[in-house]
This record gives C-alpha cells, structure tokens and sequence, in this order.
C-alpha cells in the first residue's frame, strides 16, 4: 500500500511504500490497542519497526471487477509483487477515512471519487518484526485510472473469481494478501447474518 503524501500502489504501506522516499514524513506511532502515543519520521519509523497506522483500498470498477497491479521492480519493498489494494501510511494526524481516500485517488490517478466504505480495522503481524494497525476499505472507481509509471508496472480490473483463481498462480505482497484474506472472512460472515 503505498505511503502517504507520496504513496505508492499497494496496499498498506508501512512497508510497501519506498522508506527513502518520504522519509521525513511524521506518522502517528501505536499502540496494541491503535492509540497514538507518539509520532516519529517515516524512515525511523520503518528502521525501527514502530508501530502505525496503514490503509487498504479495494477499488472496484461499475462491473464489480477489482483493481489489480503488479509494483515495478524497481521498488524497494516488494518489488514486482502482485497486490489488490491501493493504499499506503496514515500521516500524523490525519484519520483513516482521510489517509483512504487520499491514497486511493493518487494511486490510481483519479480525482473525484466516492468516499471510500470503511469494512474493518485489524493489526498486521508478520510474526518476524513488522506490525501496524489496518483499517480496510472499499469504493467504487467508474473513472479511468491512470497509475503512476514508476509505481505500476502492470493492472487491470479483474474479475473476483480470477483474482481468487491467481492468489495460487501469483506472487502477492504479504500484508495485502492478509487484507485480502480477511476480508473473504468478513464478507462470509455478512452473508452469514443475512
């Protein structure tokens, strides 16, 4: 997910965002609980493995297909990785709704688009040494997209059943395919309550 300010495709962005670039941007730094105790520059940030907040974008186009894209190769984290969010960082003081929209609009190139639905907020653990707060969301893009070059090597709107057909055959940046994971649990716990 990309970073805020200057983000990058992907979805959350802690990680999947380049630490060079912006590196002086100020975060808001968490707790277990998701509570700011204090704020840091990006790049100690990430040389620190503190823990943040990150945004997750499922962009769906007017047929329901979802944006996809591989990263270049050039990126520093998770280069040529597949991802199906857009999404980077929350910046210190800006709220998730905000950070959602923001990252979404300059991902995929657009302006105008719909306040993203926020679905649900959860900790990213890698079980090794990076960890931040989620908060996942989705909205509906109808404009034509234009991602930044030297952040997307590839992307399409793709059907749901090829992405879940590609989750095996592709290789996916990390934490959007935790994303992705749980929010299939999410939405089979939705179909489940009606």
């Amino acid at each position: 997910m990309s970073g805020t300010g200057g983000s990058e495709a992907g979805g959350s962005d802690d990680d999947r965002s380049d630490a060079g670039r912006n590196a002086d941007e100020i975060l808001d730094i968490v707790d277990e609980h998701d509570r700011v105790i204090g704020q840091a520059p990006r790049g100690e940030a990430y040389a620190r493995r503190l823990r943040h907040r990150c945004v997750f974008v499922l962009a769906r186009d007017a047929e329901d297909r979802i944006f996809v894209h591989r990263r270049t190769p050039t990126k520093l984290v998770f280069p040529s990785l597949y991802d199906m969010f857009v999404g980077g960082v929350v910046g210190a003081g800006e709220s998730y709704d905000e950070a959602a929209l923001r990252e979404a609009e300059e991902e995929l190139g657009v302006s105008g688009l719909p306040v993203p639905s926020h679905l649900f907020t959860f900790l990213y653990d890698d079980g090794d040494t990076r960890t931040w707060w989620s908060a996942v969301y989705e909205v509906r893009c109808e404009l034509p997209v234009r991602p930044q070059a030297e952040e997307v090597a590839w992307h399409a709107f793709l059907p749901e059943e090829e992405v879940r057909r590609r989750l095996g055959e592709w290789e996916w940046v990390p934490d959007g395919l935790a994303a992705y994971e749980r929010l299939r649990a999410y939405q089979a716990g939705r179909a489940d309550r009606t």
